[in-house]
């Protein structure tokens, strides 16, 4: 399947991420065609070859005349809306981009996303960035998209609202369920673009797949940092699907003077609580009396207070816990047409490459009962009807990935939740990740590092461009 790997080392920004998609080989001028359609006066995307670290890169560079607009979410839907080269997915992508900003900066502000009103990230060379990545994940077309850890950098950094601590709270927000790196460089390496671009665009983080890789882009960050190239490197190329991994903790206690029912209440509560997986073995413990093992399969960040609810309810004098790997199958939404109408499942692939479809029990209920038939002969239609859909597929593959074409999407959680870990392809991968920051001792802008042809453009250095109000979001060049 075609893959895209972003590797991350030194952070990620707006201009960084558009910078190395050119410079993988994405048509600029189809970029440039799809930002002179936004209406904007005098705007040039330039780009420019340099050297970071000892390697060559591309740079980018957002020429405009000076404005001090404050847009709200609603005049960037209004722009990106009406621009007539830019197709439907490439709208659709840019809009998770800009409204993971505006749900980011909302939390952080106490206020709704309708009344946030971007600073940075609404000004034209951010907006730039944003539509300008949109436009080229789209054209870039990958099966699917990969990340490393991201790396957030130390220190602290001036934005709109005063001093902060990297990460800076509209990055955290938006970096929420991805695993961070940590390098020690005293600047802020990921801004509210590059997390914003990393939440609607990654399917996974996870070490650099087994891939045949057909090309790379470099994309340069303003600043410059002794002994480290300042750079984002995308590969792309064919890579097996391959069982997902990730880390989950098992909760586990043993129950012998507990009323069943106590412990079917504790099962309701851990499920509503976030808890992966619940269930019970019994035992036969010591005086030989039956009791029941209760099990708790759950995200490291929830086991806190999942245990907290197995001591409650429970009353249990002790509960084990555990760190565990786990593979899982690589799955996507996927549906079926019968008789009834559609039927939601989930269709999965071994390592071998077999495919298997598992139709959704509550949707095969709900059609059970609407049409008053046998709910297992509704399960019978969904399997007979993906064996034909299996067999066009199948005809149309070519050996190296699916043909994905039953309206999927790319829906990143950031939480990643690997439980439910359902990725819809629909070749126009619609991914939300946003903002980058230039630090400069000047206010930040989450667009990636956008370097400015005035004086607010910030130097990579300190990447700090000015941020959405709510963040005073800062920009990073890398």
């Amino acid at each position: 399947m075609r893959t895209a790997y972003l590797d991350c080392s030194m952070g990620i920004s707006g201009d960084m991420t558009l910078g190395a998609l050119i410079d993988l080989g994405i048509d600029a001028d189809a970029i440039r065609a799809g930002i002179e359609s936004l209406g904007l006066p005098g705007v040039e995307l330039v780009t420019e070859t340099v050297i970071r670290g000892g390697f060559r890169s591309t740079k980018i560079h957002v020429k405009h005349p000076e404005q001090h607009a404050h847009r709200h979410l609603s005049d960037i839907t209004r722009l990106i809306e009406e621009a007539g080269a830019l197709s439907q997915s490439q709208k659709d992508l840019a809009l998770r981009i800009f409204a993971a900003v505006a749900s980011a900066e909302a939390r952080v502000h106490g206020m709704t996303i309708d009344s946030v009103h971007f600073h940075e990230v609404g000004a034209i060379d951010s907006i730039v960035d944003i539509v300008g990545a949109a436009i080229a994940f789209d054209l870039l077309d990958a099966d699917q998209i990969l990340c490393s850890p991201v790396p957030t950098g130390r220190g602290q950094v001036r934005i709109d609202h005063g001093v902060c601590t990297v990460p800076t709270p509209g990055t955290a927000e938006l970096l929420r369920g991805m695993p961070l790196a940590d390098v020690p460089v005293e600047a802020e390496l990921t801004t509210p673009t590059g997390a914003a671009i990393l939440s609607v665009m990654v399917d996974r983080f996870a070490p650099l797949p087994a891939m045949t890789i057909e090309s790379i882009g470099y994309g340069a960050g303003t600043k410059q940092f002794p002994a480290r190239a300042n750079l984002l490197r995308v590969f792309v190329g064919q890579a097996a699907r391959t069982p997902e991994t990730d880390q989950v903790c098992l909760l586990e206690t043993n129950l012998d003077d507990v009323n069943p029912e106590i412990v079917g209440y504790a099962r309701e509560l851990l499920t509503a609580a976030g808890a992966l997986e619940v269930y019970s073995v019994p035992l036969q413990m010591k005086k030989e009396r039956p009791g029941v093992m209760l099990c708790v399969l759950c995200r490291p960040a929830d086991a806190d207070e999942l245990e907290s609810i197995l001591f409650d309810e429970t009353g249990t004098f002790g509960v084990r816990r555990s760190l565990i790997e786990r593979s899982l199958r690589v799955r996507e939404p996927f549906h079926v047409d019968t008789l009834w109408g559609p039927i939601a499942g989930k269709l999965g692939w071994a390592p071998s490459g077999n495919t298997i479809f598992t139709p959704e029990f509550e949707d095969c209920a709900r059609v059970a009962r609407a049409s008053r038939v046998p709910l297992r002969e509704v399960y019978r239609a969904a399997e007979a009807s993906f064996l034909n859909v299996l067999d066009t597929m199948e005809e149309d593959e070519d050996g190296e990935g699916h043909d994905h074409d039953h309206g999927h999407s790319h829906d990143h959680d950031h939480g990643h939740s690997h439980d439910d870990h359902s990725h819809d392809h629909d070749h126009g991968h619609s991914h939300d990740h946003s903002h980058s920051h230039d630090h400069d001792h000047h206010s930040h802008d989450h667009d990636h590092g956008h370097s400015h042809d005035h004086d607010h453009g910030a130097a990579e250095g300190e990447q700090t461009k000015e941020r959405p109000e709510g963040d005073g979001s800062h920009r990073h060049d890398g």
